[in-house]
């Protein structure tokens, strides 16, 4: 639930940052034509200059989301840290029996995220795969040593 919390900021944050742009491109950098040369018409259908800039704009605004998105993927479900150690498993020459794919993993043991690094039959959800507290399993160890 923290996950998906956290996304849901990250996106009224980018709304905000979207909205705000856009009403500085509106009020600011609108500067529209007298009415008499071509009515109550808004500025993006004849000046290109506007235009162009709104383009801009909203090319920022998609790359933001993009980053928003690709930052929430590699992050933990349980503490939302940013995910390390990225190890390559499996094999390049055997593409059959054992697909090349990254694992990702928590610093803090919560859990491993594996995804494929060759996809040849589209592409496949990220596997999430949640861990036992790693703490709880070495005492276990260290209590049957004694």
């Amino acid at each position: 639930m923290k996950y998906w919390a956290y996304l849901a900021g990250k996106l009224v944050v980018w709304a905000l940052i979207v909205l705000g742009m856009d009403w500085v491109v509106s009020r600011k950098l609108a500067n529209p034509l007298p009415v008499k040369y071509y009515g109550n018409q808004h500025p993006f259908t004849h000046d290109l200059s506007y235009t162009f800039i709104v383009m801009a704009c909203w090319l920022v605004a998609v790359g933001i989301m993009w980053m928003v998105i690709w930052d929430q993927r590699y992050r933990c479900r349980e503490c939302l840290r940013r995910l390390r150690m990225p190890i390559a498993t499996g094999s390049w020459k055997y593409v059959i029996l054992a697909p090349p794919k990254l694992e990702w993993i928590c610093p803090y043991g919560h859990g491993t995220l594996k995804e494929n690094e060759l996809q040849l039959e589209g592409a496949k959800q990220r596997d999430w795969e949640p861990h036992e507290d790693y703490w709880k399993e070495l005492v276990s160890l260290e209590e049957t040593k004694k």
